[in-house]
């Protein structure tokens, strides 16, 4: 880091030129590598609208099967949707659900061989999908809580040839 005319520490922020303009780093000049990700969070609800979920018995239909489909295309149309984000090939994406006494907890792990990481695109892969989940039970809950969404792990390794 750089320090400033006032000795304190300057961060230089990759999205910004000089002229404080965004921008889209370039990374042309990085290797391709094999780049996986996963984030995770969690929706809280009331136990009635868990056994909803659990039975099939909400009116929209199969929630998990849905927002499972919501969060694989969230993750794919990533770069449209956050503007510095590069378009990448991704190779893989799963998401997953696992209950909890108060929630539900999602994953999106995703993975591509490409010069940049992954990690947005399973961030955006579980908030969408817990946003469907919110979506499709508003109806019979409304105190439902999106929380603790995070990067899990973020991963590069170099490819074999």
């Amino acid at each position: 880091m750089k320090m400033n005319d006032q000795g304190e520490h300057e961060k230089h922020l990759s999205h910004v030129d000089k002229q404080g303009n965004a921008r889209m780093v370039d990374v042309g000049n990085k290797k391709v590598q094999r780049r996986t990700a996963g984030a995770s969070g969690m929706i809280r609800m009331a136990a009635d609208t868990m056994k909803a979920i659990r039975d099939d018995q909400v009116k929209k239909g199969n929630v998990l099967a849905v927002a499972r489909v919501a969060g694989i295309q969230a993750a794919k149309a990533n770069s449209s949707l956050i503007p510095m984000c590069h378009p990448l090939p991704l190779d893989s994406i799963r998401v997953d659900f696992e209950f909890q006494d108060d929630g539900v907890i999602a994953t999106c792990n995703v993975s591509c061989q490409a010069r940049t990481g992954v990690e947005m695109e399973a961030l955006t892969g579980v908030s969408v999908t817990l946003l469907t989940i919110y979506d499709m039970c508003k109806a019979i809950d409304k105190g439902m809580i999106l929380d603790q969404i995070r990067l899990i792990y973020k991963q590069k390794e170099d490819l074999t040839e």
